[in-house]
């Protein structure tokens, strides 16, 4: 060890105290950036993991591939498996409602791809041989035709052809015009007849432009087809578009974008940009906090050296041995650092993913577990970023000191260069501070450099810890806005289903394993006649109504819940049960309007007072039935009693106005015509929401029900927006404080060392008689000049930072009653939290101070 590395060793171990803060901000940098890297590394498998069990493992699909090329493609060297289905044919979908998706594909399955594709069963099983079928769900919710197990039916099964062109899976369906091609025709080939066992999912493999719901059966071992879908996987994912350029000839294939995008190897920019700047984003924050810490430690370094510096220049030394001595400095900090900070760092990730693990199932994937997973990549990262960053920190104050003057460096002139004028401190000022607080003012004027450093160090953890809270608290209200308080866990809606069918299907269903609360309610589409001159004057004004007698047809529904809840709602608004119970009573109504403003959306009345009698008729084709006309007498509330199904539901974001009745279920007869508009809804509660949900679509499919429905479960996305919010609100706080860590880190080693550089100073104030009380007071001017300064900078910034932040997540969608909200508490604890750790930190130099020599101090030039 030469002569320069001996010196900066015994420079280290006599400033033991900023030796020691440095290596804990080096120790943070490196644990947030091995945090970073390896909670990124582990939800990158975690989101791999869970397409590959969503959509299977594999990478590239042939279509339309001869047996041949499969036999190839099975025997590459790159190629780790392969599995095959068979390319049926397409048959036309009688009673389609989907005009892009008019067809059923036919997919003869081998082992090997029911091995490889996963198929998410509703009900029923798979298919034993190629007279039995497996139909995915969405062909009755997409295309409005239902199947149930056990139905058998004939399919004319043929190819998609466009000219001479056989079309795939991959090719849109092609009407006159589209895509500048001619229309296709369907030719059919052979018939075939298929029994239904089974209900499933979508196949995760069917991409959602395909013309045909993919129809699943096993594979005749009796026939020698030659039009095959492949599905290869590949031993290295990341040889994949090598692979492609040298196999695929003139073959039609798709990549598996679900599992490449998480690799990075998809040809998605936007999942590839999203995942690099965010990252790259989370890197350069650190790094600025890291720089500006571990930067100060080494700047106060130069200055507690700057003699030594000179002296060693002196008698030989060369800038570039002053610059390695320093740099040396910085490996020895990080030798330290660094190995703890990875170790912090990964057992913080293994700390936290228990915590995390269950929510991320919920957003996700719940069949698969949130595990660490350790990259070497991820590692050698985090560790060439906290090098780089020591290494960046050292070379700027190494390059200073080493381009300073010897005679400077000797004389410690080169830090303090200003002439007396710049020092004036106003009468005023005297007079107020009193010699105390002038001497503190005046420290401040003449050392300006140390000054700004310690107040951008406050500056920086006050818009920190801010703007990390504002970002918090902001999606905590937006995912609170969202998250509706609903009526029902499961909601059955079905539209235009016969009444005489839905009370049968709702005794089935209320006896479904775990279900504790149900109910039913049924949604008319009427319409209703009124004045212009009955609105409120804010819906005249959104409608420009000038003419208050010009009549109005007005849209609206007429909910019929229980009588038993219709009582219970009545009771609730203090209204009589007499006056609006029986066959002419009065009707409950819920009319509101939104109106977007430039301040956001309002949500104001429609009708200016709170009863009115109306004229209300049947909906038929979207014209009032006005031969069915019916006069009723309503009062208008500000809630309605359950939630109707979302079409009609009143969501600010998504309608402009509702306007519904609600009645009890015992009217419904006197307002049901054969031409009226129904929607059926049944509501369930469950204390075991998945598996109820299971149950009540198995007992829908043999049903046999051939009305469009959709089956909610509001579980699942109220348990993944909270799961989502939680696990926004632990990062962003774990973060902030990290980052504050550093940041105050930061603070006290400069403040402590600023303090103990002026040595000399305090200690002259000292011996010409300056006392203990007058001493702590010029400290405590010091305090509050940090602190109020700091402030002066740190809140409007901050504030400006949280507001951007509201703009960012809410204000463009311009939502009523969403307005920002001031960080009164973050900047309460700020302003508390700058005071004092510039006063602890102060404290704890001064005493340090206090216990030395005055004579000792002043005869020390060494500082």
């Amino acid at each position: 060890m030469n002569i320069f590395n001996k010196v900066t060793l015994q420079s280290m171990k006599k400033s033991r105290t900023r030796t020691t803060v440095t290596i804990i901000g080096v120790v943070l940098s490196a644990a947030m950036l091995t945090a970073v890297a390896t909670f990124g590394t582990t939800l990158l498998t975690f989101l791999v993991n869970g397409s590959i069990e969503k959509h299977g493992g594999w990478h590239v699909e042939f279509l339309n591939a001869s047996s041949s090329f499969v036999q190839e493609q099975a025997h590459e060297n790159g190629v780790s498996s392969t599995a095959t289905y068979e390319n049926i044919g397409y048959s036309t979908l009688n009673g389609g409602k989907s005009p892009d998706k008019p067809y059923l594909f036919v997919a003869g399955f081998s082992e090997e791809a029911f091995d490889s594709l996963p198929i998410s069963l509703i009900s029923g099983r798979f298919p034993k041989n190629s007279s039995e079928i497996l139909v995915p769900s969405h062909v009755a919710t997409k295309g409005g035709v239902r199947f149930k197990v056990g139905d058998t039916f004939s399919l004319a099964v043929g190819s998609r052809m466009n000219g001479n062109k056989h079309l795939n899976q991959h090719d849109p369906y092609l009407t006159v015009g589209k895509l500048g091609e001619g229309r296709e025709v369907l030719v059919p080939k052979s018939e075939k007849i298929y029994t239904v066992v089974g209900i499933c999912d979508r196949p995760g493999f069917e991409e959602h432009s395909a013309p045909g719901y993919t129809l699943i059966t096993k594979a005749d071992p009796n026939d020698k087809p030659d039009n095959f879908s492949l599905f290869v996987t590949l031993k290295n994912p990341r040889m994949v578009k090598s692979y492609i350029s040298s196999s695929a000839k003139n073959q039609a294939y798709i990549l598996n974008d679900n599992v490449l995008r998480f690799m990075g190897l998809s040809s998605d920019k936007l999942i590839n940009t999203l995942l690099y700047t965010i990252i790259g984003i989370l890197v350069a924050i650190i790094m600025l906090g890291s720089i500006f810490l571990i930067y100060n430690s080494f700047h106060i370094s130069m200055n507690e050296r700057t003699r030594q510096f000179g002296i060693l220049a002196s008698v030989g030394a060369t800038s570039k041995q002053l610059r390695n001595s320093v740099l040396f400095e910085g490996l020895c900090i990080g030798l330290v650092g660094i190995p703890i900070g990875i170790l912090v760092g990964i057992g913080s990730i293994w700390l936290l993913i228990p915590i995390v693990a269950k929510d991320f199932e919920n957003i996700a994937y719940n069949s698969v577990p949130l595990t660490l997973s350790v990259s070497s990549l991820a590692i050698t990262f985090a560790v060439a970023v906290s090098l780089v960053t020591i290494l960046i920190s050292a070379y700027i104050p190494a390059r200073k000191a080493a381009n300073t003057p010897v005679m400077e460096n000797i004389r410690q002139t080169n830090e303090v260069k200003i002439e007396s004028k710049d020092i004036k401190t106003s009468k005023l000022a005297q007079s107020i501070y009193g010699l105390e607080g002038t001497l503190a003012l005046r420290n401040f004027q003449r050392n300006k450099n140390r000054y700004r450093s310690i107040v951008l160090s406050l500056v920086l953890s006050v818009v920190l810890f801010v703007s990390g809270s504002a970002f918090g608290t902001t999606i905590k209200r937006l995912s609170e806005r969202y998250i509706m308080d609903m009526d029902y866990g499961i909601l059955f809606n079905a539209q235009d289903m016969e009444f005489s069918k839905m009370i049968p299907l709702y005794d089935k269903l209320k006896k479904t394993d775990g279900i504790y609360d149900s109910s039913y309610q049924a949604i008319l589409s009427y319409s209703c006649l009124a004045k212009a001159g009955d609105f409120s004057d804010c819906y005249r004004k959104y409608k420009g109504y000038t003419n208050s007698d010009q009549m109005i047809h007005l849209p609206m529904d007429i909910q019929f819940i229980t009588d038993r809840q219709y009582i219970h709602f009545i009771k609730k608004l203090g209204f009589s049960t007499e006056e609006y119970t029986g066959q002419n009573a009065k009707m409950i109504a819920f009319a509101k309007q939104r109106v977007n403003q430039k301040n956001g959306s309002k949500t104001y009345d429609m009708f200016a007072r709170r009863s009115k009698t109306l004229r209300v008729a049947p909906e038929t084709n979207d014209k009032p039935n006005k031969e069915k006309e019916q006069r009723i007498n309503i009062t208008f509330v500000d809630t309605y009693p359950i939630d109707p199904p979302p079409k009609q539901a009143f969501i600010p974001e998504q309608t402009p106005y509702v306007f519904m009745v609600v009645a009890p279920y015992s009217l419904k007869e006197k307002y049901v015509t054969p031409d009226t508009h129904a929607n059926i809804g049944l509501n369930f509660q469950s204390k075991n929401p998945s598996q109820s949900v299971t149950e009540i679509e198995s007992i829908i499919q043999g049903t046999g029900i051939t009305s469009s429905y959709t089956l909610y479960n509001a579980y699942a996305v109220l348990e993944q927006d909270r799961s989502l919010t939680f696990v926004i609100n632990l990062f962003t706080y774990v973060f902030v404080i990290m980052i504050s860590l550093i940041a105050v880190a930061n603070v006290f080693n400069t403040i402590s060392t600023n303090i103990r550089l002026r040595r000399r100073e305090l200690s002259m104030l000292r011996s010409v008689g300056m006392s203990d009380r007058d001493f702590n007071k010029m400290m405590t001017f010091e305090c509050i000049f940090y602190g109020t300064r700091t402030l002066l900078f740190g809140l409007p910034i901050a504030t400006l930072s949280s507001w951007l932040i509201y703009e960012g997540l809410a204000g463009a969608e311009r939502m009523g009653n969403f307005d920002y909200i001031f960080p009164w508490g973050s900047m309460a604890i700020s302003v508390f939290s700058v005071l004092f750790i510039v006063f602890i930190t102060m404290l704890y130099a001064i005493s340090k101070i206090k216990k030395e020599n005055i004579i000792d101090a002043l005869r020390d030039d060494m500082t």
